[in-house]
């Protein structure tokens, strides 16, 4: 097995009497794309600043390319491509001088590489285009470039979608396969829980704490405590209240026009409908638009993270 290009034990660090980041190990290796997955202050900034040397750790240590992450900063730094939550990009400049200033922050001067950039980012034609007119979806793929304009093996992406809209986000995605395929190392934060699926693996924070990581699949299957189950009844909140009494049903929400359920293996489709209609929602069932319907779900990473979180 390849050494990792970042480890972390017990990385800690406190502000005053709060602890943001909360005695977190975990490995990642060359060529994954390693998603941190969790809410807004959980961590997952702290995390990363720590790894690159901005921030000194409590406790604990890390070491990032094989180099100190606070010793050793500037090797760190000189080697990773970082990109923040708020893309440092200089509005009153055009595509193409953002992209030379920071490629001359690194000591580039060859122009074939900005527009080797521009071309992997799609953004060539652009180039003369003020930073300030561009589109959140034009503007994250300028910071993107920037974050690889000096060739890194190991990329920061600090809730990189945050703002932009769907297909841009996919868009994103389908950049971030394009660069783990040429061999970069890629290390993602998100709160989008879609989002994670796209990860080779997935760490799940809380409260500064790292709860799980592992592939997608391994945490489905090892972390939700029964079967996934999609109840259509009307009306929702009598169904609601039936199946948050049954026995057997471990967790129930809404989940848009219906109820997503979590229910002891082996309950089955049957119990389930019997749950409500025993409590009095036959009743009100007979005279709602829609029947009552129970279909198997699939696990996902959000039943994860409600599973852990509990």
């Amino acid at each position: 097995m390849p050494q990792p290009v970042v480890i972390t034990e017990n990385l800690t660090r406190r502000f005053g009497e709060f602890t943001a980041v909360d005695h977190v190990s975990f490995q990642v290796y060359p060529g994954e794309i390693v998603g941190y997955l969790g809410p807004n202050g959980c961590g997952k900034t702290t995390t990363i600043r720590m790894l690159l040397g901005l921030l000194e750790p409590t406790e604990g240590s890390a070491s990032v390319l094989g180099f100190d992450a606070f010793r050793q900063s500037e090797e760190v730094r000189s080697r990773a491509g970082y990109m923040s939550q708020k893309f440092a990009l200089y509005d009153d400049l055009t595509v193409l001088e953002n992209l030379a200033f920071y490629g001359g922050v690194y000591g580039l001067r060859d122009p074939r590489r900005i527009d080797e950039t521009l071309a992997l980012v799609g953004l060539s034609g652009h180039e003369t285009e003020l930073t300030r007119a561009l589109s959140a979806g034009w503007r994250q793929r300028l910071a993107l470039g920037i974050a690889l304009v000096h060739q890194p093996k190991l990329l920061f992406l600090d809730e990189p979608t945050s703002g932009v809209d769907p297909s841009a986000r996919r868009a994103f995605w389908d950049l971030i396969y394009e660069l783990a395929a040429g061999g970069v190392t890629v290390f993602v934060t998100t709160h989008y829980m879609d989002e994670a699926e796209y990860c080779g693996r997935v760490g799940i924070m809380r409260d500064g704490r790292l709860l799980a990581m592992d592939t997608p699949a391994a945490l489905k299957s090892s972390v939700i405590p029964g079967e996934v189950w999609e109840v259509y009844a009307e009306p929702l909140e009598a169904a609601l209240t039936d199946l948050s009494r049954a026995d057997g049903v471990l967790r129930v929400g809404l989940a848009g026009d219906h109820l997503r359920v979590i229910a002891r293996a082996g309950l089955g489709a049957k119990a389930l409908k019997g749950a409500v209609q025993t409590h009095g929602g036959a009743e009100s069932l007979s005279k709602g638009p829609a029947p009552l319907r129970v279909e198997r779900g699939e696990p996902t990473l959000e039943d994860v993270f409600l599973s852990l979180a509990k």
